[in-house]
């Protein structure tokens, strides 16, 4: 309902073979190029900013090109940069990215790849990646003490320098070596070249970041690789056959565009890199001990194609799971209840959702029938039996409106039209509406749009449903969702103290995340926390309902959150929750956690409520 921007999607190729080979077998030499084209229109979902590609060429000679790189902002980025390529950028290795910016920052200089120049094949370095730093600040100024001088502050450039650097030193290594072998000139250029070892790169690099990542790159001399951090946040999946090795960060991506099985897939392990050297051997090098298990829920929840067997499977039970605190919601009055959805991404757990309600009904049959003392008639078994769950698709996400109208009004009208609404498929003054969607997070579309599009059906209540938990704090790691004040269950919860006049563990809460901000972070302590302590979810809910309720709305609303235990139990491999929990898997999370709620106090709540 409410789109969240990610960063990002990733799409790699390594050819195996000669070029000759994919146009005598595949009949063309853009084979390599097709690959990547279907693998990035198909993570699309990931990224709509700008889109960037990027190629190797090996056994060139000296004088032409051998790296090339496109790149383009807006949503048809991926069609303009593919229109731009000819036979010039068919090559051995292939990058592509798509990019959502969780900054706020936008500009070609801001789309992947990133490119880093020298007139050493070895030392070029072509870099992008899924990827959310956490101490970006740390990471500059230790490139700034080795005297290096970073154009841009962002971590996209800043990783590339300090990884460049790191390239340099593993050249030089091998100009060493190539020196003490007797070797001179371009002998000395192709054993650089043959020897290279991107997991030494790697090791002294990634060991110095903190946060979630899928880092992908590829040097000049030929060397490919993708590393994911060592808590294993940010998602990956590979394949290798004689043919290529190939990358991205969704596993049916590459089911599709290659023709393969779930069981043919591997998951990038974390902390682990998947490296193919210039002569096309691949290994898997554990650069940096696995340090948690945090794959992140919000992955299977919202961002990856629901078209994942897994994915699917997960999404349909988080819908499911749901049925008993909607049969409370409703009063347990399925006959008179609709039961639909908010489009697109929450259709999978509306079908789980269903699907719990039918065997509910189908048990409430069996008791029915089972407890009779006669054998029931025909008319009897009718009015058991053609009781049935009621769905309907309710709600209408119209095309984009464009926001052109800048006065208070006339644009909040504008906004209330985004969705719209099948008249008459329900009855008003009787039916329930239960619709479901995926999250419940800023909590703006409701209020502006979809609560006041259904009061027109005139219901008897309206129960919002979230298949996912209440999120109570930001993610740092990729998500864009980074101030606190934008949530509603945070808002919510300090509606709550300063009704019941708890200003003093506001205050303190303040105080104990400054404290904190003065410890060395691997110290520190998520203070934030202690807000919720006082409250129940149903409380919470409540007051989420108050501050989401359009002034005159005159149905009544109420909130069904996915809980904590049932988002574990539909996603039980993915144990990333720091969103719903405020347990994040890295020091850097809990930092900037602390600094956003002193942001907040300091910029928000003193301006409307002092100590």
């Amino acid at each position: 309902m409410e789109q969240l921007k990610h960063e990002c999607g990733v799409a790699m190729i390594r050819l195996l073979k000669p070029l000759d080979y994919y146009k005598a077998k595949y009949g063309t030499w853009a084979y390599g190029l097709n690959k990547l084209y279907l693998m990035m229109e198909k993570q699309h979902n990931r990224g709509q900013e700008g889109a960037g590609i990027a190629s190797v060429k090996l056994n060139t000679t000296p004088g032409k090109e051998y790296m090339f790189r496109e790149r383009a902002e807006g949503k048809d980025a991926i069609t303009e940069i593919f229109s731009k390529v000819n036979k010039d950028f068919a090559g051995d290795i292939y990058m592509g990215h798509l990019r959502y910016s969780t900054t706020g920052k936008s500009g070609l200089n801001y789309v992947h790849p990133f490119l880093r120049r020298n007139n050493w094949k070895a030392k070029n370095l072509c870099l992008c990646g899924n990827f959310n730093m956490t101490n970006i600040d740390e990471i500059f100024d230790k490139i700034a003490s080795q005297g290096q001088y970073p154009r841009i502050y962002s971590d996209s450039y800043i990783t590339l320098e300090l990884m460049g650097h790191r390239l340099d030193r593993e050249v030089e290594r091998n100009f060493v070596e190539a020196k003490e072998l007797g070797l001179e000139g371009t002998d000395i250029t192709n054993y650089i070249d043959a020897h290279v070892q991107m997991s030494n790169v790697l090791e002294t690099t990634m060991q110095y970041f903190d946060g979630g990542y899928v880092m992908c790159g590829m040097t000049g001399s030929g060397e490919m690789f993708s590393m994911r951090d060592p808590w294993g946040i940010r998602p990956a999946f590979y394949y290798k056959n004689e043919e290529m090795v190939v990358l991205a960060s969704e596993r049916p991506v590459l089911q599709t565009t290659f023709d393969l099985e779930c069981e043919d897939i591997e998951e990038l392990p974390a902390g682990c890199a998947l490296i193919v050297n210039r002569a096309g051997e691949c290994s898997l090098k554990q650069i940096i001990e696995q340090k948690g298990d945090s794959k992140c829920s919000f992955e299977r929840i919202y961002f990856s194609r629901g078209s994942d067997r897994d994915i699917y499977k997960e999404r349909k039970k988080l819908g499911e799971q749901l049925t008993k605190p909607i049969l409370k919601a409703i009063n347990a009055d399925v006959e008179n209840t609709v039961f639909s959805f908010i489009p697109n991404t929450a259709e999978v757990a509306f079908y789980g959702m269903l699907n719990g309600f039918k065997r509910y009904l189908n048990e409430q049959k069996i008791r029915k029938i089972s407890s009779m003392d006669h054998v029931p008639t025909k008319e009897e078994l009718e009015n058991i039996l053609h009781t049935y769950v009621r769905s309907e698709k309710v709600a209408w996400k119209d095309i984009k409106l464009r926001t052109f109208i800048t006065e208070g009004n006339s644009r909040n009208d504008l906004a209330s039209h985004v969705y719209d609404i099948t008249y008459e498929s329900v009855v008003p003054h009787k039916d329930n509406l239960v619709i479901i969607d995926d999250s419940i997070v800023r909590g703006t579309t409701l209020k502006e749009s979809i609560f006041k599009i259904l009061d027109r059906l005139k219901l008897k209540k309206i129960v919002m449903v979230s298949s996912s938990p209440q999120i109570r704090y930001p993610d740092y790691y990729g998500i864009d969702m980074a101030r606190l004040e934008e949530f509603c269950a945070f808002r919510a919860t300090i509606e709550l103290l300063k009704e019941r006049g708890m200003h003093k563990l506001i205050d303190a809460t303040y105080h104990a995340c400054k404290s904190e901000l003065t410890k060395p972070k691997e110290q520190m302590k998520n203070c934030v926390r202690e807000i919720y302590k006082p409250f129940t979810i149903e409380e919470i809910n409540g007051k989420i309902v108050e501050i989401l309720r359009p002034a005159g709305m005159k149905t009544p609303v109420e909130i069904v959150f996915q809980s904590i235990e049932g988002l574990h139990e539909a996603c039980p491999e993915h144990k990333g929750d720091w969103y719903f929990t405020g347990k994040y898997p890295t020091p850097g999370g809990i930092k900037l956690v602390n600094q956003a709620y002193v942001n907040y106090i300091e910029n928000v709540y003193q301006n409307e409520t002092k100590f």
